[in-house]
This record gives structure tokens, C-alpha cells and sequence, in this order.
């Protein structure tokens, strides 16, 4: 082995695991418990091409929701809570998202109850379905 590589090994191998890393983050009202929720609204964001809306929606509906989403004026009547979301793809060789933001505010107050980030910084792409579910643990019921 050349002895001008020994060092390059270890630091490559060091990068690769830190561009795996993911973060989350996520704060929630004490006052308030997300599970009880029934109807929530994920409002669609003008800029998603994307389908993430959706997405959202049907993860929720997996952890026994009654989900929706589009555009504001879709939202149906009794709705408990409406999630905005802001969604960060990258390109590196392929698409992939970066970064789900998600807030969760009541439907009738408007204040907000929930937050939740979560961020994975990969060279081999990410799923979003994993993303979407990883920020969704605000909701899930025990």
C-alpha cells in the first residue's frame, strides 16, 4: 500500500458516516396531547411538485387519523389541526430530500401546538417516506 493513502482511508471513511448523520427536532405544546386529535388538515403548499402534501396525509392516515390535504379552501369542516409543511430537496446526482419542516397549529385559533425538523444530510439520497414518518413521531399514538 502507498504510503501517501494510509491517512486518506480512515477521514473518507469518517465523511461518509457523518453524511448519514440524521437530526431531529421537535417541541411540542405541554398543554396539548397531538394524540387526541381526530381531523387534521395538511395544507398544500403552492410550490410542491412533489406530492409531499399527500404523503403527509397518508402517513398520518397509517397512524389512525382522519387526514386530508390541498388547498385551504378544501379544508372539511371539523377539522382539529392543519399542518404546514416546508420541504428542502437537494441534487447531488440524484434528487432527494434534505430537510421536512412541519407545524402544527389548531384549526380554529390558529395557535401553534407543535413543531418538528427533521434533517438528513446524505450522499446516497434519502427516502421520503422515512422523513415524512421520522417528523410525524409528534403524532404517533402509544
Amino acid at each position: 500500500m502507498n504510503r501517501d493513502f494510509r491517512g486518506v482511508f480512515p477521514g473518507l471513511a469518517a465523511m461518509l458516516l457523518l453524511a448519514a448523520c440524521t437530526h431531529v427536532k421537535s417541541d411540542t405544546d405541554r398543554s396539548v396531547d397531538l394524540r387526541k386529535l381526530n381531523r387534521i388538515f395538511i395544507e398544500h403548499r403552492l410550490s410542491d411538485g412533489r406530492g409531499m402534501d399527500e404523503l403527509i396525509a397518508g402517513e398520518l392516515k397509517k397512524l389512525g387519523y382522519d387526514a386530508s390535504a390541498g388547498p385551504m379552501t378544501m379544508m372539511p369542516d371539523g377539522t382539529e389541526a392543519i399542518v404546514e409543511y416546508e420541504d428542502q430537496w437537494n441534487f447531488d446526482f440524484t434528487t432527494y430530500l434534505l430537510e421536512l419542516d412541519i407545524a402544527v397549529r389548531d384549526a380554529h385559533t390558529g395557535k401553534q401546538l407543535a413543531i418538528s425538523r427533521i434533517k438528513e444530510p446524505s450522499i446516497f439520497g434519502n427516502n421520503p417516506v422515512k422523513m415524512v414518518d421520522a417528523a410525524l413521531s409528534i403524532f404517533k399514538k402509544k
